[in-house]
């Protein structure tokens, strides 16, 4: 393929000059191609996960285990992506300390917002109540894993290594499957990543409510496709 600049020279989504390997909070979210429903399905307000969004939850449990600079906070498995704040250096005491552990970095994040603003998603956070406190230690939800993994990283990793990380794992438990019903996977996952520093307990708040709550609003998620598509016809419908 000849070099073509509007698909080779794509531009940086990530904070310019940060350090991602950084101590602090970073919440996470991570796409499938072409907003594929590959985890499952939302039924009464409740993820129903299928084999492949049991795969993508318990290789998420398992980024503690192959990091050892990593601990794991609120998430969520949606049909098509998920949602996830991963801690690097933030536990203190054995606690996780979400008050903030990010020096606040200046600059502008991959969705045009301030470092340290309120993040411009689903105005919902307000209809629910604080969830400080209520949170225990994600990791100790997951089902216990017999394998025994060795750090595949014995450096610091960043965010951008470990969620590489992740996807890649994922992908490769999802083809066995695939393969031993032979089908054609496709290309799994969205490229790249979105992100932000949580650098106050306030943000914090909001994020953690809303992954927690996403399930909830599905209708209106802007990364339900569907949904989308069924809105616009009822008011082609309405308007004709």
């Amino acid at each position: 393929m000849r070099y073509n600049p509007n698909i080779h020279n794509r531009r940086s989504i990530r904070l310019k000059g940060y350090d991602y390997s950084r101590a602090g909070l970073y919440f996470v979210t991570i796409c499938c191609q072409d907003k594929i429903h590959r985890f499952g399905e939302i039924k009464n307000g409740e993820m129903i996960l299928n084999d492949f969004g049991e795969i993508a939850h318990n290789e998420w449990g398992n980024l503690s285990k192959r990091y050892r600079n990593v601990s794991l906070d609120v998430f969520q498995i949606m049909p098509n992506h998920i949602h996830g704040i991963i801690v690097l250096d933030g536990v203190v005491d054995g606690v996780i300390d979400r008050a903030g552990a990010s020096p606040a970095p200046t600059g502008t994040q991959n969705d045009g917002t301030p470092v340290g603003a309120t993040l411009a998603v689903a105005p919902v956070a307000n209809t629910f109540a604080p969830v400080a406190n209520t949170f225990a230690p994600v990791a100790n939800t997951f089902a216990p894993n017999t394998n025994t993994f060795a750090p595949i990283n014995t450096s610091t990793p960043t965010i951008g290594h470990i969620v590489g990380a992740y996807k890649s794992l994922v992908t490769t438990q999802c083809l066995k499957i695939f393969k031993s019903k032979n089908k054609h996977l496709g290309k799994f996952w969205q490229r790249n990543y979105y992100e932000n520093i949580i650098c106050n307990n306030r943000t914090y708040q909001y994020i953690a409510n809303y992954i927690n709550n996403n399930p909830t609003i599905w209708e209106k998620d802007r990364f339900n496709l569907q949904s989308q598509k069924k809105h616009v016809a009822i008011e082609i419908v309405a308007k004709a």
